[in-house]
Formats: C-alpha cells, sequence, structure tokens
C-alpha cells in the first residue's frame, strides 16, 4: 500500500514542523513547506520532503500546488493550512496596506491552495482539509485585531466548504472539512509577530501611547521561561488532535486544543455580547 501523503504548510518552526515529523515518523509521505528556502534546505537535512510556499505569493502557491501534485501522482490524502502571523497592535495603528498584507497570507491564500488541491483530495477516496484556527477566531481580544480577523474569516470560510463538501449535490467522493482552534501554544509565534509588527506600524505618534508602553510591548518583550505558562501546552498537543482528525473514521468537525479554548467557545456561545466585553475588558 502507498503511505497517506499530506501537505502541511508552515513547517519552519512551532506547530507545522512537530506535525511534520510526528506524521513523517508515522510512516506518511509529509510534503513540508516553508516560506523561505532556507528552512526548507534544513528540512530536507532531516530527510523530509520540503520546498518553499509563500501564501502571500500566487505563483509560489500555484508552484507549490503543482509541486505537491507531480510528486503525489495526482492524488492527496490530507492538506493542513497551518502557516499566518499576526501584527499586534491598535486596530487604529494599523495601516491598509499591512490589513490587505495579512489578509493575503492567513485567508486568500489558504483558500488558493485549497481549491488548487481539492480535485486531488477527492480523488484519494477520503480526502481531509484541515484548518489550523485559533482561539482568537472564537472570540475577539483588543490589540489583535488584525489576526482576529483573519481568524474569524477561516472559521467562516471553512464552516462553508464543510456544509459544501456535505451537500448531496457536492462533486465525490467527499472531502472532510476540520478545524482545529489551539489556544496558548510554546513557539516562535509572539517573535515573528514582534518582527511583523515594527515592519508594519508606525507608532511615532500614536494616541495608543499607554496601551503600547502598558499592554502591548510588555507582552511581546516578556522573556521566554524554560516552565510553560499557565494553561500553555507545546505544539505535540496540536499535533495529537491533528492525527485524530486524519484517521478517525468519522473527526469531529472542531478540535479544540488548550483549556482557554473550551472556556473561550462556551463563553461565545452563552454570554451576550456585553457581558463578553466585561469578561475581556481585563484581557492581557
Amino acid at each position: 500500500m502507498r503511505p497517506k501523503t499530506i501537505l502541511i504548510t508552515g513547517c519552519s518552526s512551532g506547530i507545522g514542523l512537530d506535525a511534520a515529523r510526528a506524521l513523517h515518523r508515522a510512516g506518511w509521505r509529509v510534503f513540508a513547506t516553508c516560506r523561505r528556502q532556507v528552512d526548507c534546505d534544513r528540512l530536507q537535512a532531516e530527510g523530509l520532503e520540503s520546498f518553499p510556499l509563500d501564501y502571500a505569493d500566487e505563483a509560489s502557491v500555484a508552484r507549490a500546488a503543482a509541486e505537491t501534485l507531480r510528486r503525489a501522482g495526482g492524488t492527496l490524502d490530507a492538506l493542513f493550512n497551518n502557516g499566518a502571523y499576526a501584527i499586534p497592535a491598535p486596530l487604529e495603528d494599523v495601516p491598509r496596506d499591512a490589513m490587505r498584507a495579512i489578509f493575503e497570507t492567513n485567508v486568500l491564500g489558504w483558500h488558493d491552495l485549497t481549491r488548487r488541491l481539492l480535485p486531488a483530495l477527492r480523488a484519494s477516496g477520503d480526502g481531509r482539509v484541515v484548518n489550523c484556527s485559533s482561539v482568537l477566531g472564537m472570540v475577539s481580544l483588543r490589540y489583535r485585531g488584525p489576526y482576529n480577523a483573519t481568524k474569524f474569516a477561516i472559521e467562516g470560510m471553512t464552516d462553508c466548504l464543510r456544509r459544501e463538501c456535505d451537500a448531496p449535490e457536492a462533486p465525490g467522493p467527499r472531502v472532510r472539512v476540520i478545524l482545529i482552534e489551539p489556544g496558548p501554544i510554546r513557539t516562535a509565534f509572539r517573535r515573528n509577530a514582534r518582527a511583523r509588527m515594527e515592519a508594519a506600524v508606525d507608532r511615532s505618534g500614536s494616541a495608543w501611547g499607554r496601551a503600547w508602553a502598558e499592554k502591548i510591548l510588555p507582552r511581546l518583550e516578556a522573556p521566554e521561561t524554560e516552565t510553560l505558562d499557565r494553561f500553555e501546552l507545546m505544539p505535540e498537543a496540536v499535533t495529537a488532535r491533528l492525527t485524530h482528525a486524519l484517521t478517525a473514521h468519522r473527526p469531529k468537525a472542531r478540535y479544540y486544543v488548550t483549556t482557554p479554548t473550551w472556556i473561550a467557545a462556551l463563553a461565545a456561545r452563552l454570554l451576550p455580547t456585553r457581558a463578553l466585553d466585561f469578561v475581556f475588558r481585563g484581557d492581557h
């Protein structure tokens, strides 16, 4: 039997890297993509199949999809959309170009790649699209607006695609569409967010000086400790849910990872908007 095949994005570190390594060890044929060639070279040295994929570049997405289909022989068992970034800032300080750029990477690139690979996923007979969303796709927290907006978009887009693929008139075989929604996971995400913020946002003259000084910059500059923060988990926790989503006969539509995600999902479902505003007024 041929090994199961999966394309994973955002494999340079964190969730994507852990998933690629774990599934490779489990016997999957993993196409582990990264935005930069230097990271692909590093993964190739580990024995993984890796090539570039930059969600923000339509030509890069097209090349990566074509390379995936070439290597996999026209069929693909799974796609794990994972690569994304954040711009921590008050929304008033985020320029239009920065919002456009984050949507290109976090939303439009995911849509483009998925639609290019759906025929190959159907051809496998039990194809699966797994999108890595976030607790911030369920509740909005201040100073995280650009990332919130993209993850809310991913939630809506994934629900729609799942219902379309489940429809009686959908082209068969059925493709299962699944969301994984992590809370705080120990990765380089915060460090990368700082770099993205510095490149995208001009803080000089901001009316939000107090927020930058008291809330945003201290969080970005906090040193990473050896012990995990409260409720924080390692990327392996996401990989465990991903593995179930890929192998279960009847996978769940949603997989929550970390306690805050469960709490946020419950709060978003049960509390009125004013109550949610009060609860999250003291968030960090």
